[in-house]
């Protein structure tokens, strides 16, 4: 069987999941490959890792078409998400309507999941947001960084802390058993970033990644993309 390979940010995890069946069942092809933060996926594929196929942020995609490491035509918008809050399923939820909200529930938090601060859309975006706050310091202490948002969101859903609570891309912690989506970022801290796939200018099955390119953007899975998180 065909095995199509893919290099993705963990925000698409989810509705990856949610297609292999379909695709299989279009194609005849299975699909394979790596979930994680969207700057260390773009570093494999730049280091050569076999992918027939990327979804990464927009301008990442853009960036990589530049290094033609992306067929251009391929390219394809898959939709937007936004970086939000989780809490455990059994805990209450957080409303942050406003920036001192937010503060309000970093602060109050005992135990802040996020993904890696460097390499992660989320991560990077959550690091801006606590210096903005005025709390990097203060919170510090209490931030667990991990690889990739699904892991900070499974680490979330078995947490043993008191008050914890989680920020990643929405689509990863709707795609998280145990933990439930809480509120989105506030005006001012938001974050929506529009996630996009392309084929690889080295892709083993360019013609099967190219109909899951179009599984993964097509009219008639815009309620499942909806379910899992992706807007537009």
């Amino acid at each position: 069987m065909t095995t199509v390979n893919i290099l993705s940010g963990g925000a698409a995890q989810g509705l990856v999941r949610g297609l292999t069946d379909a695709f299989k069942a279009e194609t005849g092809c299975s699909i394979d490959g790596e979930f994680g933060a969207v700057g260390i996926m773009a570093d494999k594929l730049r280091a050569g890792t076999p992918a027939d196929l990327v979804i990464l942020t927009q301008a990442l995609l853009a960036k990589l078409a530049e290094e033609k490491l992306v067929t251009p035509a391929s390219i394809a918008d898959v939709g937007r998400v936004e970086t939000a809050l989780a809490v455990r399923s059994r805990d209450p939820r957080v409303t942050v309507k406003t920036e001192s909200d937010l503060r309000d529930a970093l602060r109050s938090a005992d135990a802040i999941y996020v993904p890696d601060t460097k390499a992660s859309t989320a991560g990077q975006h959550v690091a801006k947001v606590l210096d903005q706050l005025g709390i990097a310091y203060e919170v510090a202490s209490r931030l667990k960084i991990f690889p990739n948002g699904a892991t900070a969101m499974r680490e979330l859903a078995t947490s043993t802390a008191q008050r914890p609570i989680g920020c990643t891309q929405a689509t990863e912690i709707i795609a998280t058993d145990g933990i439930a989506l809480s509120w989105a970022l506030p005006p001012g801290c938001e974050l929506v970033t529009m996630y996009t796939a392309g084929v690889t200018a080295r892709a083993a099955h360019p013609k099967e990644a190219a109909a899951l390119v179009a599984l993964l953007t097509g009219a008639n899975r815009k309620d499942l993309r909806r379910r899992m998180g992706f807007a537009g």
